[in-house]
């Protein structure tokens, strides 16, 4: 059994049968005349002006035929013809579509953005960043502590924003203005925030999880990835809402393919208790590579107990290292020393 820690939930990948392992067969469907370039889930399809209905072979017009909505590989001349041959080109169809879905839930997502200031990438761990309400900007922890000094050492009596240099609010009422105003301007980050207050009954706001699952909905709508681990969390545990782990797994998909590595994490946990550890260690790979020190982790385990090579290990370590490298510095390093609040990895 691996055991790892998150920062919301305690989970553990549960090893099984070494054999119990699955893997999704690389399938398409079979059809004259068709083209398809598979870059992710949204696939082009190019098709022929003239191709055969795959149930009577009747020739026709392609824009003219239907095309199977879900594959879009398969061209029948009319609707009946389609349902006939449903149940021969279902298992092929769902193959087909696993594949893609699959080929765009691994791919290796964008990194996070750099830090406004500094130019520097921006940690995965959320004591390494800050969100900033005076202006919507999310600094490094090292942008943020440094207004705390001037340039002969002493203390700065009163602290600004490192990038609007906008004062620090002088009161929560203050503070909660500046939210306001970023909530009236769609601000997916603010957008988020008052969700989780929704969810923790925080900062004068009721506890409502119908409230916090529209926020985080709302936010998620706007590129705001860490909305959907939230949401999947939620489901996964039932807070306000009936369990359903289909739906828990559906939304840290999302969040994964988006780039968050704690919903990556969960996918691999998920895959790892149900023995698909090819799937695991996929998800693992990917969020190491983001900065997930749990990942790393579970993959070294997933070594010791000789279900993944030690090249897998090693590339994950390189993977993990050339992360650190890309977000540490001197500056950083000062403000995790200062305070334990500003830890970055």
């Amino acid at each position: 059994m691996i055991t790892t820690d998150n920062t919301n939930d305690q989970q553990y990948v549960g090893i099984k049968d070494k054999n119990n392992s699955s893997k999704k067969e690389c399938t398409s469907c079979e059809q004259n005349n068709v083209d398809t370039i598979t870059e992710g889930i949204d696939s082009v399809t190019v098709l022929d002006d003239t191709s055969a209905c795959a149930n009577c072979g009747k020739e026709g017009n392609s824009n003219d035929m239907n095309i199977c909505n879900k594959c879009k590989q398969v061209k029948y001349c009319n609707a009946a013809c389609k349902k006939k041959h449903r149940s021969k080109h279902k298992k092929h169809c769902e193959r087909y579509v696993a594949e893609l879905y699959d080929k765009k839930l691994f791919k290796q997502p964008p990194p996070e953005e750099d830090c406004p200031i500094c130019f520097l990438l921006l940690p995965s761990l959320l004591t390494g960043r800050t969100y900033m309400p005076c202006c919507g900007k999310v600094i490094c922890c090292g942008c943020m502590h440094a207004p705390v000094y001037d340039s002969q050492g002493n203390k700065v009596e009163k602290r600004k924003c490192g990038f609007c240099r906008t004062p620090h609010p002088a009161s929560n009422e203050e503070n909660m203005e500046r939210i306001k105003k970023r909530l009236d301007l769609d601000d997916p980050s603010a957008i988020y925030n008052q969700g989780c207050d929704y969810r923790d009954g925080s900062r004068g706001f009721p506890q409502d999880y119908v409230k916090a699952l529209e926020c985080w909905h709302r936010a998620a709508k706007f590129g705001f990835m860490a909305a959907y681990t939230h949401i999947g969390y939620t489901y996964k545990n039932g807070e306000g809402v009936e369990i359903d782990k289909k739906k828990a797994v559906y939304y840290y998909e999302l969040a994964a393919m988006g780039g968050n590595v704690n919903a990556r994490f969960s996918l691999g946990v998920n895959e790892g208790r149900a023995g698909n550890f090819d799937r695991a260690l996929k998800h693992f790979m990917i969020a190491a590579r983001g900065g997930n020190t749990d990942s790393l982790k579970s993959i070294h385990k997933l070594y010791e107990l000789k279900v993944a090579t030690k090249e897998d290990y090693s590339k994950a370590l390189q993977a993990y290292q050339e992360y650190l490298h890309e977000i540490k510095s001197d500056q950083r390093d000062k403000a995790a020393a200062a305070n334990e609040a500003y830890s970055y990895y």
